[in-house]
């Protein structure tokens, strides 16, 4: 079954069932985080997706019912609401193209009156906090479109909740990678104006936890709520925050006021992997601040007792699982996260923070047994099986500048432990005749793994597969990447060659 999830929540009154809740967007940022909420909190749980295969790496999949439908497409509705107590809305076209206020509008419209005619009892909708008193006209069209949405909601006849968030903290949230690629890949930026406007951003596990207890409120509620953590802060401040929190040296900023935003829209959208069909509105919606104008819903779902999540607290969390290592965690699309501010298998590829990545891959006819005693003997007297010059340069360079080298060698010619020492790595997990995965503790602007896997290929060969994975740093890391990465082909490519053929000729390996 699902692990508890680690945040806070309210506790549930004991005469209050649990709610049968229908999910859109459960392989989204937010639907995909609230699942597992949900069903913690002792909900059911059936999802609406267009393709039930982008569950299927969830470890909560068996735990739901799940409905194909499209909430563009009526037709496929009306079966999806049977038995449901609350529907979350938590789709929105965004990053389409032209026309996605249209698609937002008749979807809302279409998915407000299946609710209705089923008897379902609660609308919950996460829209986007808007500044008080403009003028519809004046907003961005996202921010316009997310408040069109929440109306037609509101106004379906069903009870509607709706939560207005502005930047939400969390590895995956769009708002939250463009505040960190452009804080880890400037360290001098010219920017806009609009990075001094005033922004209130939400920790995403503030943003679960109003969104679960939703699920609870009296069906007389049918209205906005905003939603923000304890902190005020311009763009410039949360980015100067974050490189503090990320242990980056402190920005310089200069803004300027030539740059509008549909054109700083395109700038951030070259600087950062964010596609500019989603960093565009989102730089768009900078324009006017965002900051909560009432804070009810704690009449309903009160604050835990420390409070709302810092914006501090939200980024450390946000960068927890690289700063702790978990790289299988982050980049092994078979395990979930452990809690909501960690990176999903089902975010998109530019979340959770830049990866480099060297992979390699070879079929050997030797046995995995030989193989992973190859494997095993890497390291010390027995060297790195590809371009030892380099690899004693490396060592010299890194000792040069105050780090191990490669002079510490390995404990036992033959055998790997959890701990041990291996040159300039450190053996962080083994799994013996399957995988051994190393940390480099080497001086690099970045955190640096070298993973390497055996398997059997079904025909009494074996598979072997070497990734050597750096997450960079700052500026400096990106710089060191490709100031390397042309002699990978070499150094890494050399290694998976001479491994597997040391294992086919039996010549490579510790002493028997």
């Amino acid at each position: 079954m699902h692990e508890q999830p680690t945040q806070d929540r309210p506790p549930q009154e004991p005469d209050v069932p649990p709610r049968h809740c229908l999910v859109t967007g459960a392989t989204g940022y937010i639907g995909g985080r609230l699942v597992p909420e949900l069903l913690a909190a002792g909900h059911r749980v059936r999802c609406l997706v267009r393709d039930p295969g982008r569950l299927r790496d969830h470890p909560w999949r068996a735990d739901v019912e799940t409905t194909t439908g499209d909430v563009t497409r009526p037709d496929t509705l009306t079966g999806a609401f049977e038995g449901v107590d609350v529907a979350y809305y938590l789709v929105h076209a965004l990053g389409t193209g032209p026309g996605f206020e249209r698609t937002d509008r008749e979807a809302a419209r279409a998915f407000g009156a299946a609710a209705a005619r089923a008897g379902v009892g609660r609308i919950v909708y996460l829209g986007g906090l808007t500044p008080a008193g403009v003028p519809a006209a004046e907003l961005s069209p996202h921010l316009r479109s997310r408040a069109e949405v929440g109306r037609i909601l509101r106004d379906s006849g069903v009870p509607t909740a709706e939560l207005r968030a502005a930047v939400i903290i969390g590895s995956g949230s769009a708002s939250f990678e463009m505040l960190r690629y452009l804080t880890e890949r400037l360290p001098v930026m010219v920017t806009p104006s609009w990075v001094g406007t005033r922004i209130q951003p939400i920790a995403v596990r503030d943003v679960l936890r109003h969104l679960t207890g939703a699920a609870l409120l009296p069906p007389d509620v049918n209205r906005v709520f905003d939603i923000g953590g304890p902190d005020v802060l311009t763009y410039r401040e949360m980015m100067m925050r974050y490189a503090a929190v990320a242990g980056l040296p402190r920005r310089v900023i200069v803004p300027v006021p030539v740059l509008t935003p549909r054109l700083s829209g395109h700038w951030v959208g070259l600087v950062t992997p964010v596609p500019n069909s989603i960093a565009r509105p989102l730089v768009e919606s900078l324009r006017h601040e965002v900051v909560c104008s009432e804070h009810d819903i704690a009449r309903w779902i009160p604050d835990p007792p420390q409070g709302p999540i810092g914006f501090d607290e939200a980024v450390r969390l946000a960068l927890r699982r690289i700063r702790d290592a978990d790289v299988t965690t982050r980049w092994s699309s078979a395990s979930l996260p452990g809690t909501p501010s960690d990176p999903l298998p089902t975010d998109p590829d530019w979340a959770g923070g830049s990866l480099y990545e060297d992979v390699r891959e070879r079929t050997v006819g030797a046995s995995p047994d030989a193989v992973w005693r190859v494997v095993e003997g890497i390291g010390g007297d027995n060297g790195w099986y590809s371009f030892p010059l380099a690899w004693a340069l490396r060592g010299w360079l890194d000792r040069a500048v105050g780090g191990v080298g490669l002079r510490r060698g390995r404990r036992d010619p033959a055998r790997l432990r959890v701990g041990d020492s291996l040159d300039f790595w450190r053996v962080e997990e083994i799994e013996p005749g399957r995988l051994l995965r190393l940390r480099a503790e080497m001086r690099l602007p970045g955190p640096a793994w070298l993973e390497i896997g055996v398997a059997p290929d079904g025909t009494g060969g074996t598979v072997y597969r070497q990734r050597a994975l750096f997450h960079p740093h700052g500026l400096a890391g990106h710089a060191y990447w490709w100031s390397v990465a042309p002699f990978h082909a070499v150094v890494f490519g050399g290694m998976a060659r001479r491994i597997t053929e040391s294992a086919a000729t039996g010549t490579g390996g510790p002493p028997g």
